[in-house]
């Protein structure tokens, strides 16, 4: 018996026998369970001998970690391993929580040529240091830094990096992007003085302001094409030729009215700071972070610890610098110096004070990739290897607003884990030798 099931526009009709339909069905019913199968998320166990889960000051051993899909779902140190799942023993390593750098700047990075670096930047096409741009994400990604906070760059090129990161189109970290920086004219954020004639004057859009007015409008503009953050600029800087670096660059009334605007809009204010007088400036605005803080004196990192501040001490870029200061015109290698002079001091008596602080290298200053190497500094100065793990991990996530989905290595978070080997906690620059990268459950890189 043959049944008709559709005619066409043209009269023609399809038909199959009653007689097939159990095949049909069976053959359904395959299909049916192999897309069921393929939807299913992977279930991957995590083996080490040890694990820093981000929220205590010890390791422990053995460490188990069961990881299903994007997230964490379960951790113990002998769990039950679920039929089908895939095992990867890590062996004498120890499990942390992806890092987080809260300070870099991902779409550029300096050379050892400080003036092909100036030409560089003024003759590339945004395009093309896109591609430069997703280099660098790569390089970050896969020395364990599962998430950044980018604060500054120019041409949108920061948000077109983070779309292609979420889109999957591009590996690299999860990140918080700040579009322009905002600072007044003549300040840090606002360039080389290039003569005018040849150089457009920035105004508000490009995050350069003047009045609380202004800085309202430059806060907006920021937020309107994306901005996750929004970073500013009330000190002077080392990396720039014309501004000294202790000026207080905007007014009280300017710093007031970005913080209050931003929040308003419910973004956090990260403020690059190096003078003491900015500081105060920032602190009295309300601004979440201070970024290097190099000549803060210690009333002013009172300040910051009653209201709740973070220090994001950015010691690699520093330390860059000096490394370096013979590549730079003199007017910055004499910045860069007294800057680092002052900083020491300062971080110590952050950590003394109870200071909350994030950890943030400046990576762009630095190669990007070697971000790891602001551990050894931070300890370098005082602060106790847990202490400096948990700046990257729980102290970051709570910085950024993201202590529910990533931070510590705990069931219901995101699945952002690495390895590496040995105890960090014996041997800080273990941090440097990431050898294993699970972003949101997908890995990265696996091996040594």
């Amino acid at each position: 018996m043959m049944v008709e099931i559709a005619r066409d526009r043209r009269g023609r009709s399809g038909a199959f026998s009653i007689a097939a339909i159990p095949a049909i069905v069976a053959v359904t019913a395959i299909l049916a369970a192999g897309w069921a199968a393929a939807a299913e998320p992977e279930t991957i166990v995590l083996k080490a001998a040890r694990m820093f889960d981000g929220r205590g000051d010890t390791v422990s051993s053995p460490a188990v970690v069961l990881v299903k899909g994007s997230r964490i779902e379960a951790v113990g140190r002998d769990l039950a391993v679920p039929a089908g799942a895939r095992v990867i023993d890590l062996g004498d390593a120890t499990l942390l929580p992806g890092f987080i750098d809260a300070h870099v700047h991902l779409t550029g990075e300096a050379s050892e040529n400080w003036f092909r670096d100036f030409f560089q930047g003024l003759m590339r096409f945004p395009a093309e240091q896109a591609h430069y741009a997703a280099f660098y994400a790569r390089k970050t990604l896969q020395a364990g830094f599962t998430t950044v906070r980018n604060v500054g760059a120019d041409d949108y090129l920061d948000v077109g990096l983070r779309n292609a990161i979420n889109a999957g189109i591009v590996d690299g970290p999860r990140m918080l992007v700040s579009v322009h920086a905002i600072g007044s004219t003549g300040g840090h954020g606002d360039g080389s003085p290039i003569p005018p004639d040849r150089r457009a004057p920035r105004g508000p859009l490009q995050g350069i302001c003047n009045g609380a007015d202004e800085c309202r409008t430059a806060v907006r503009y920021q937020i309107k094409y994306g901005a996750d953050l929004i970073k500013c600029m009330p000190s002077g800087g080392v990396l720039s030729l014309s501004d000294p670096l202790e000026a207080p660059e905007m007014t009280q009334e300017e710093v007031s009215a970005i913080v209050e605007e931003a929040h308003h809009w419910g973004r956090k204010v990260a403020a690059h700071i190096h003078g003491d007088e900015a500081g105060r400036v920032a602190i009295k605005a309300g601004v979440d972070s201070i970024e290097h803080g190099s000549f803060l004196k210690p009333e002013t990192l009172a300040q910051m610890k009653a209201k709740g501040i973070y220090l994001v001490p950015t010691l690699l870029a520093g330390e860059t610098v000096v490394a370096q200061a013979s590549k730079f015109p003199p007017a910055i290698a004499s910045k860069g110096k007294a800057a680092v002079a002052a900083r020491s001091d300062m971080f110590r008596n952050a950590v003394k004070t109870g200071v909350k602080i994030a950890f943030g290298t400046d990576s762009a200053v630095s190669v990007h990739g070697i971000n790891a190497q602001e551990f050894a500094l931070m300890v370098g100065l005082g602060m106790s290897p847990a202490a400096a793990l948990k700046s990257a991990t729980s102290g970051d996530a709570e910085l950024l607003g993201l202590a529910k989905e990533i931070g510590t290595i705990e069931k219901g978070k995101s699945a952002d884990i690495i390895a590496i080997p040995g105890d960090p906690l014996a041997d800080i620059k273990q941090t440097e030798k990431v050898f294993f990268v699970m972003k949101e459950g997908k890995i990265y890189r696996n091996g040594r």
